[in-house]
């Protein structure tokens, strides 16, 4: 049995996962995992897509990749994606969203993309692609959504999600 929990912190680019997962795993002990990072370092890649300048994961690379770790428990997974990690691994879903489209388009300018990628990412934003996917994939109790456009809602969704953090300890603890 997991001693601390495995939360995935997802969204679309531009939303504030690595912020959140960052200022978390400060706060919580717990392991931020940047599935961009493990994906570049272990060559988890199957691939560019030169339409939208960004490398292709191989998924059952990746997964093979962490599953030693994060069966272990005490991740924080930041990615874009959640629905490919299988739902023993995941206690949490944290689908970070910015509703404001003004406040994400800045975001995703300031980092460079291009029309065609910042559309799309606009896009899944506006039609919330990766909440539906979530809520798809993992048991709609453990899915949760929280707005994040700007300081003070970082500091409350990562509040909220510490809180979470403390009370699944104790529950776990009360099990054992």
């Amino acid at each position: 049995m997991r001693t601390s929990p495995n939360i995935i912190i997802t969204g679309t680019p531009g939303v504030g996962k690595t912020v959140h997962s960052e200022q978390l795993a400060q706060e919580t002990g717990l392991h931020h995992l940047s599935i961009n990072k493990v994906a570049k370092e272990r060559d988890c890649f199957d691939g560019y897509d030169d339409e939208l300048k960004s490398h292709i994961v191989d998924e059952d690379k990746l997964l093979d990749a962490i599953e030693d770790d994060v069966v272990k428990g005490g991740y924080l997974i930041d990615w874009h994606a959640c629905d490919l990690f299988p739902k023993s691994w995941i206690d949490l879903v944290v689908v970070i969203r910015c509703p404001s489209t003004s406040i994400l388009y800045d975001r995703l300018s300031s980092r460079g993309y291009d029309e065609t990628k910042l559309q799309e990412n606009l896009d899944a934003e506006i039609f919330e692609v990766l909440l539906e996917e979530a809520r798809q994939a993992y048991d709609e109790e453990i899915v949760i959504e929280l707005k994040s456009e700007n300081d003070e809602d970082i500091e409350s969704n990562c509040s909220r999600i510490a809180a979470w953090i403390d009370a699944w300890k104790q529950n776990q603890a009360q099990a054992s």
